[in-house]
Parts: structure tokens; C-alpha cells; sequence
């Protein structure tokens, strides 16, 4: 076995001993503090160990791969029951079961909440794990307050947000089959449905629609790095940084992330500086100790700032 695949395996083994209770990532190649693992994640999603490869493997390294997950579980400590491979540099990102009987869904729970998540069918599984903090700082913060989700994806800060007390969330998502597991999450949770509304809108084409329900006390921004034909997040994080005064309550919160390693906290600060300077930072959310990274600007950047 090669010394990067041992380590990966010691990884999992103290991981796994015991297994989370909750959904949790495992290991953090991509965080590039284990050399020849860089492209490499495995996440445990209550049950399911997911393994993703995010650019082709070394020659040799995908059948050491292979085997050391099959004898990973044969150990007595294993209670999974499945493996699944997903190379992400493939298109459509596809999913190989290794072990175990295929299952395309599974519910989850992180934080005592519930997520219904697609496995092995599409690139994203519907929950970005390096985002646990900050759905639970949304949670913490959003008693009796007025939401705005925008990118919201499949909802997991509107979920989190209703948990917390929120008066009313708005999703706003141009893709309506992630709203629509949005509502499962919702759903799942026993929440109550006429407290949360879901626009399946382009942002920027958008912005009557998302006015018409506000003001907003917390605003969430967490767009992809890039979306064909919709967003470039250099280019376009500005538009929406400048549409903030007309759409918060006085005093209102924002939480703005970005997730491109290559571009780091201060292009908030300053764009924030520059297009909407009565908005003050205030702090930048810790990440999740699972996931390290070699470079503290090169992680998830999730900023909050506050009406001066």
C-alpha cells in the first residue's frame, strides 16, 4: 500500500472509532494538508461512506483505493452499509457503489436537523458539510427575524433559520428542482410551511420579487464561484452588495461566503466597503475542524457585517 493511501486508511479507522452520529466529512483532501490525497474527500452520511475524487487519481492509486475501502469494511469496528466512489472530474460526476445495496437517496442529520440528500446521481449531494458552523450561527441568530436566503439551493440555512425561530424565510434559487427538495427539507423537519416562500428566479432579473417581501433583518449570500450564463463571482458579487441598503431593516445582519480558495476574505471587506459602506464587518465564521486547510485564506470565507 503506498504511503498516501495508509494514511488515508489511519484516517478513516480513527474516524470511524466510533462512528459520528451525525453526517460529518471524514477526511479533507482537498484542504492540501496530506500530500498525493489532495484530490480526495470522504464524507459519512449516516450510514453511507462517500468517497469523492476530484480529479483523476495517479496510475496504481484508484485499485489501492478500492481495496483499502473494501477491507476497511470487513473490520469489526464497520457499521456502514455502503461505500460509494464518485469521480468528480468525470462529467455528470458518477457514482460507483462499492459496497452495499445503491441507494439514490438518504436523510441525514446534522445539528438534530434532517436533510434529504441525492447520492450518486448528480455533482452536489444537496448539502455543503463545510457550511455546518454557519447554518448553526443562522439558527442562533434568526428568532423572530425576516430572512433572505439568496442561492439558496436545496435550503439548508432556511431550514436551519425556521429551526432557530425565524419569522419568515425567502428562498431565492433560479434552479426549481433544488427548491423543490428545499420544501422536502422543510418537510422533514415539520416545519411550518406558510412561514417560508421560495422564488425559482435568475437573482438579477429578480430584484421587484425579492423587495416585495422585505425588509430583511438577516440577508444570506452564498453564490457559486461560477454559473453559466447567471453569475461570475468577480463580476457580479458587486450587483448584489449594492442592492443591500434598500433591502435590510435597520440594523439588519448579512452573512456573505464566498468558497473559491483562490480568492479570500478581503474581497468581501472591500467590495462590502465600497458598495455598501454603512454595512460594518464584524467577524469571519470559524470552519468546522474537519475541514483544514494549508492555507487559512484558501477554506470557506463566511463574513458577517451589520448596519452601522
Amino acid at each position: 500500500m503506498s504511503p498516501a493511501i495508509a494514511t488515508l486508511e489511519q484516517h478513516l479507522l480513527a474516524a470511524l472509532e466510533p462512528a459520528p452520529t451525525e453526517t460529518r466529512r471524514l477526511f479533507h483532501g482537498r484542504g492540501r494538508c496530506w500530500p498525493g490525497l489532495e484530490q480526495i474527500t470522504v464524507d459519512w452520511l449516516d450510514g453511507v461512506l462517500l468517497v469523492a475524487l476530484f480529479r483523476e487519481p495517479p496510475e496504481g492509486q484508484l485499485a489501492e483505493l478500492k481495496a483499502m475501502l473494501r477491507a476497511l469494511a470487513e473490520r469489526p469496528q464497520w457499521t456502514g452499509q455502503a461505500v460509494l466512489l464518485q469521480h468528480r472530474y468525470l462529467p455528470d460526476s458518477p457514482g460507483q457503489w462499492l459496497l452495499g445495496e445503491p441507494c439514490l437517496q438518504r436523510e441525514v442529520i446534522e445539528d438534530g436537523l434532517k436533510y434529504l440528500l441525492d447520492l450518486g446521481v448528480r455533482q452536489n449531494n444537496g448539502l455543503f458539510l463545510d457550511m455546518r458552523y454557519g447554518r448553526r450561527w443562522v439558527r442562533e441568530q434568526a428568532a423572530g427575524k425576516r430572512v433572505l436566503n439568496l442561492f439558496a439551493y436545496t435550503c439548508g440555512f432556511s431550514v436551519a433559520a425556521i429551526a432557530g425561530g425565524a419569522e419568515q424565510v425567502v428562498n431565492l434559487d433560479m434552479a426549481k428542482s433544488a427548491l423543490s427538495r428545499g420544501r422536502d427539507n422543510h418537510r422533514l423537519n415539520g416545519h411550518d410551511a406558510s412561514r417560508v416562500a421560495y422564488l425559482g428566479h435568475e437573482l438579477f432579473k429578480s430584484w421587484g420579487k425579492v423587495r416585495k417581501y422585505g425588509p430583511y433583518d438577516l440577508i444570506i449570500i452564498d453564490p457559486p464561484t461560477f454559473q453559466r450564463g447567471s453569475f461570475v463571482l468577480t463580476q457580479d458579487y458587486g450587483k448584489i452588495l449594492r442592492r443591500l441598503p434598500e433591502l435590510l431593516s435597520e440594523g439588519g445582519t448579512v452573512l456573505a461566503c464566498v468558497n473559491d480558495p483562490g480568492i479570500g476574505p478581503q474581497f468581501l471587506i472591500d467590495g462590502m466597503a465600497e458598495q455598501a459602506p454603512g454595512l460594518v464587518f464584524v467577524e469571519r465564521l470559524e470552519n468546522p475542524p474537519e475541514f483544514p486547510d494549508a492555507d487559512p485564506e484558501g477554506g470557506l470565507k463566511a463574513l458577517v457585517f451589520r448596519q452601522g
